[in-house]
């Protein structure tokens, strides 16, 4: 999606697009406290105890996005989506070592509410996650959605921009996943 005028951080992302890789210095200190949000919202989402502070969050996923070739960000909003679905990858990521390490069964994923996904523990978001990858393979646009709005903390409006489609679509397609996913997991879970 074309912006008229693009703001600071769409016009550091389209220079490091182009190779500049000194806009990728300029963009971080600009960024940093918003990724720490998006880092803060994700943890809020994990059990208690967790290791993992916001701050080794953005580093990881700062440490994956310069890691390879500069990505396609068309904008703002895409910046941040891509940011959130590294941090998704990491915590993941994370939750599946912890996982492998503890060996221990259950699961069970609520999805009840609305707005909110709720994860309580590491086993729910492997288990989410895993569910997600199979929506992924059905519908990619849903799959996307709910990265977008669950794991981004992106509104409706935002999501509507970054896949450039409408926000009543992205709310119709929300409350679909929402119940497949609710479904996938809960047929899942049963032994």
């Amino acid at each position: 999606m074309y912006e008229s005028s693009p703001n600071p951080v769409t016009q550091l992302l389209n220079r490091w697009t182009s190779g500049d890789e000194h806009a990728l210095h300029e963009l971080v200190p600009i960024v940093y406290e918003e990724l720490r949000r998006l880092a803060h919202y994700h943890l809020q989402s994990e059990r208690p105890e967790h290791t993992l502070q916001s701050t080794a969050l953005v580093n990881e996923a700062y440490l994956r996005l310069v890691g390879g070739q500069p990505l396609e960000l068309q904008n703002r909003d895409h910046f941040f989506a891509v940011a959130s679905r590294l941090m998704r990858q990491i915590l993941v990521d994370y939750a599946r070592s912890r996982k492998a390490a503890k060996r221990d069964g259950g699961c069970r994923v609520s999805l009840s509410n609305a707005v909110d996904l709720p994860i309580t523990n590491d086993q729910d978001l492997v288990v989410l996650d895993q569910a997600l990858e199979e929506l992924a393979r059905i519908d990619e646009r849903q799959a996307r959605i709910v990265e977008l709005k669950f794991f981004g903390g992106l509104t409706s409006s935002s999501a509507a921009a970054v896949l450039a489609i409408s926000r009543a679509t992205v709310d119709r397609e929300w409350a679909v996943a929402r119940l497949w996913l609710h479904r996938h997991i809960r047929t899942s879970a049963q032994p």
